[in-house]
């Protein structure tokens, strides 16, 4: 009988770690050296020892991954999203690692996306950024900005190639498909555009990988001319921003996990100087988008635990005013905002919902949707004038659909199902029904099941989970 190859092991060389006043000894500390011969030579050995180990298993890891793939279709393409005088996409190609970002124009007013070719491009189709091309000679590749100018002219994009996540900031001249002389270094994610089309805010990371400055770039100048706008020292707190949906501010977020702030400044004064809508106050969250004037706001601030819907002045953002009656039994995940309506995404008796807010009278209704059990989503609508929402919807036997919801004539329409090959939906049913716990609160529980199993006496795979407000979606 063989025996069995022993794992690598790494020796110990105690490294003592002071922190607080108090001393830790680690033995393997030597190993975060990543470019260390010997880290690489270790590392190799382990990867050796785990595919020496787990040989017999190839054919059937091939097998998995076939099963798999049969299920997926490769080459496919988004669903269209309206954004000014275009329509932009994304494409994925069978045998392609990565996705290719395109648009087509648009005409007129016409808010119903074009239906295209997966297998073929439109005549007159723009390809914005190709990664596979990007990605050549680099053994990664992962994009963590992208941006296109107000005016639709630039594409601000920053990617990474080491897995480093830290990135490296281009602009594209979308005319001529060529690259700027602009080249700014260790950048994050989040970015925004001013209205002028030449200054582009964006984000560092310090060395703990923590978004904690916001810069301003403007084109054409060095990128040692950058102006640092804000350092946030307190380390619990993370920096972002972006363009608010109607393009008139730009928001700057500093959040923890418990605690929010928010500074704005008109997207036409770039230059300007940064106004706090709130102070932060310890465990108040508030997220701000901005629509005609008035901020509208999500925050968990007096009392209002699930979050409530707020208004505020510009001149006086400080001060806010309810929007929508706050229902304690009801979580209010987020908004999307348009110039007509506001919609709302909450939970509710364990399943996510939409409910839109009409502005012109503030009535609100809730979308309907077809199966007791499911899971649903704002799927962003940048067009801020659109007359639509966009959302995604599934269940534990629908596949990811996309929809837009006409908010006038308060009816779904159906842009795309995701097909996936090999599948029957007819021969699954899913249901939603309740468990009490001891002390009599129902808990939610979403069954999915062949049409003909048994219900009573069969085998079932039952999980859960329900912590740190994490809620599993079926």
């Amino acid at each position: 009988m063989t025996t069995p190859p022993s794992p690598p092991l790494a020796p110990k060389r105690p490294t003592t770690l002071s922190h607080h006043g108090d001393d830790r000894v680690d033995e393997w500390y030597w190993l975060n050296e990543k470019d260390n011969p010997e880290v690489v030579a270790h590392l190799e050995a382990e990867n050796a020892f785990t595919e020496a180990q787990t040989a017999h298993t190839a054919e059937l890891r091939e097998t998995l991954f076939q099963e798999i793939r049969s299920h997926i279709v490769e080459t496919d393409l988004s669903v269209p999203t309206r954004r000014g005088a275009y329509w932009y996409y994304s494409r994925t190609i069978e045998g392609k690692p990565y996705g290719v970002a395109c648009r087509l124009p648009a005409k007129g007013d016409d808010r119903t996306p074009p239906e295209l070719s997966a297998e073929a491009s439109d005549a007159a189709e723009q390809v914005l950024l190709d990664s596979n091309l990007e990605a050549q000679g680099h053994d990664y590749f992962a994009l963590g900005v992208f941006a296109v100018s107000p005016d639709s002219q630039l594409l601000g994009w920053a990617s990474d190639t080491n897995g480093s996540e830290v990135y490296t900031l281009r602009f594209r001249d979308l005319a001529t498909g060529a690259d700027l002389d602009d080249v700014v270094e260790g950048v994050t994610y989040g970015a925004a555009w001013a209205s002028d089309n030449r200054t582009f805010f964006y984000i560092r990371q310090d060395a703990a990988m923590r978004p904690y400055q916001l810069w301003r770039h403007t084109l054409g100048t060095p990128a040692a001319d950058d102006v640092l706008i804000h350092t946030e020292d307190d380390e619990a707190f993370f920096v972002s921003v972006e363009r608010s949906k109607d393009g008139a501010m730009l928001l700057h977020s500093l959040g923890s996990k418990v605690t929010s702030e928010c500074r704005f400044l008109r997207a036409d004064d770039p230059t300007g100087s940064w106004t706090v809508v709130a102070p932060r106050r310890q465990d108040i969250e508030y997220d701000v988008d901005h629509q005609d004037g008035r901020f509208v706001i999500v925050t968990n601030a007096d009392g209002a635990t699930n979050f409530a819907l707020v208004q505020a002045s510009v001149e006086d953002p400080a001060t806010w005013t309810e929007l929508v009656p706050y229902d304690p039994a009801v979580r209010l995940l987020g908004i999307d905002v348009a110039r007509d309506h506001i919609a709302l995404q909450e939970r509710a008796e364990g399943l996510t919902r939409i409910r839109l807010l009409t502005v012109a009278d503030g009535a609100l209704h809730t979308i309907d949707q077809p199966e007791q059990a499911y899971t649903l989503g704002l799927g962003g609508t940048p067009d801020y004038d659109s007359p639509l929402i966009r959302y995604t919807y599934t269940s534990m036997v629908t596949p990811a659909s996309v929809y837009d919801y006409d908010v006038a004539a308060r009816e779904p329409l159906l842009r795309k199902r995701q097909p996936v090959p090999a599948y029957d939906a007819s021969l699954y049913a899913t249901e939603r029904t309740w468990a009490p716990a001891a002390d009599g609160t129902l808990v939610p529980v979403t069954l999915v099941a062949r049409k003909d199993r048994p219900r009573d006496g069969g085998p079932c795979l039952l999980y859960g989970y329900g912590s740190y407000e994490h809620s599993i979606d079926p």
